[in-house]
């Protein structure tokens, strides 16, 4: 009799395991993560003035040269986003579903969540995506902003930080940033195996420093404009 058979593992992919979609969130969320920090340095060079910072926007694009074409960088960077952000997205909305027909019948006393992070997770990260929509509109393509100037990125945050509506649509944008970030990164830790219980306190202090200091460096900049401490 033949001995020979097809060996089956009975492990799931990486993908189709709950803990395989949770280290996919993780590893985009840490990329997004490292993208908003630098953004966020970045700018911050509002504050030197429209030389330092149309300086700043022309370098991104000739980033590489003359190893890689003019923009060919800053599309790498793209890219990579982009594909963080739909794995992130994809395996959020996943484990949403699995966690829903894990328990079909609803508790008879709701629990209270944790913090106001961890209830509001899912409507940030729908805050968030349009937000990336109406940012691309309106300082990539310029196509919502009505004042822009193709070559001149200082002018054009200028022009949109003079408007009610960008000034309210970044603030709050900015604000489920920093509780995404308070939460995401606190649960990236566990589940990426960092989390311990000496760390914890550590860990949840780094978790608050960073969304505070996102959330402040980046609404530094439309408060700088509508104050004219930047005009």
């Amino acid at each position: 009799m033949a001995l020979a058979t097809r060996t089956r593992t009975s492990a799931p992919p990486l993908w189709g395991s709950t803990i395989g979609k949770k280290t996919v969130m993780a590893v985009s969320g840490l990329i997004m993560l490292g993208y908003l920090v630098v953004h966020m340095l970045g700018n911050l060079k509002i504050f030197f003035g429209a030389d330092e910072f149309n300086g700043y926007a022309h370098w991104l694009r000739t980033l590489g040269s003359p190893f890689l074409h003019y923009e060919w960088a800053l599309w790498i960077v793209r890219v990579v986003l982009l594909a963080a952000v739909a794995a992130h997205a994809v395996s959020a909305y996943q484990l949403s579903r699995l966690d829903i027909k894990a328990r079909p019948v609803k508790y008879i006393h709701k629990r209270r969540r944790a913090s106001y992070a961890t209830r509001t997770m899912r409507w940030g990260g729908i805050i968030l995506g349009l937000f990336i929509v109406w940012h691309l509109l309106d300082l990539t393509t310029l196509t919502v902003n009505e004042r822009a100037w193709a070559g001149h990125p200082y002018e054009n945050v200028l022009a949109t930080f003079s408007t009610w509506y960008g000034n309210t649509i970044y603030i709050v944008a900015m604000a489920a940033v920093g509780l995404h970030v308070r939460h995401g990164f606190w649960s990236a830790a566990q589940t990426l195996g960092a989390g311990r219980a000496r760390r914890d306190r550590m860990l949840k202090n780094l978790a608050n420093g960073l969304a505070v200091v996102l959330f402040a460096g980046f609404v530094s900049v439309p408060v700088a404009v509508m104050t004219g401490m930047v005009n």
